[in-house]
């Protein structure tokens, strides 16, 4: 076999391997978990779920009323009615500090993370803040992007299974989206953004002009200083990217030089 196509095969897989440890099954594992908690059936929780949860929560951020003891285990965060959010990797993070959220209280700021499935971090207190100045609560936002995200990444992967093992055109097309990736979240989180910033409500206590809010950097609203920027997720599909990037151009190597054609 020719040295292009095993470095496909090689990369192909990494990207695949990333695209599943980090996204894939943890949203599989978790999937409607938030739902049980929410509407006490706890007893439906299922132990892939918390050991899954147990598992990529170490080491990140909880709300600073959240017990100590609770941080890493989904079944005392449970009965201290803490917050929970989803299992996969956090892609990026935006946080607010303001004055009646002093440093001491809040080291972080007001901070929540955005996932492919979902939300993480003060997501309740990120959306008081939100209304206070007339705007949707989180949730409003990719509604349609967050239900169909577990079924879109396991026809993904599904597709790169099919690159590795078969010389199809078609195929390599397909390869070009978790190519793509890096840039499909950043333009999808902008739009939902812009969103936001230019559909705000009568309801708010402070009255502000429809905004953009800032994709990445600082930022200011109102009162309140932003901090928007990447997290481990998106260098992970960053990643991910790179790796699909150089697996198509080894397979279009191997193909020009073998004399192959893609098949139909």
């Amino acid at each position: 076999m020719h040295s292009s196509f095993i470095k496909s095969k090689v990369y192909a897989s990494l990207a695949l391997i990333l695209l599943t440890l980090a996204f894939t099954f943890p949203m599989i594992a978790f999937h409607g978990t938030l739902n049980a908690i929410d509407e006490d059936r706890i007893e439906e929780i299922s132990p892939l779920a918390i050991k899954t949860w147990n598992f990529y929560n170490q080491g990140r951020y909880k709300s600073t009323t959240t017990p100590k003891e609770a941080h890493n285990d989904l079944e005392k965060m449970i009965e201290n009615a803490a917050e929970i959010g989803v299992a996969s990797l956090p892609i990026w993070s935006c946080s607010l500090e303001a004055p009646n959220y002093p440093k001491k209280a809040f080291p972080e700021g007001i901070p929540v993370f955005f996932h492919f499935d979902g939300f993480s971090g003060e997501v309740h207190e990120m959306n008081t803040i939100n209304h206070y100045v007339g705007m949707d609560p989180m949730w409003r936002g990719g509604i349609f992007e967050r239900e169909i995200g577990i079924y879109a990444l396991l026809g993904l992967s599904l597709f790169m299974v099919y690159f590795i093992l078969f010389h199809k055109k078609i195929l390599t097309y397909f390869m070009y989206i978790p190519t793509a990736l890096p840039l499909i979240f950043i333009a999808d989180y902008s739009y939902w953004l812009y969103w936001f910033g230019h559909n705000l409500h009568d309801w708010g206590a402070f009255k502000i002009k429809p905004f953009m809010p800032t994709v990445f950097g600082d930022g200011k609203i109102a009162q309140f200083t932003t901090h928007s920027y990447p997290t481990i997720g998106f260098y992970v599909i960053l990643a991910i990217g790179f790796f699909s990037l150089l697996s198509i151009l080894s397979k279009n190597k191997a193909m020009r030089e073998t004399g192959m054609n893609y098949k139909v």
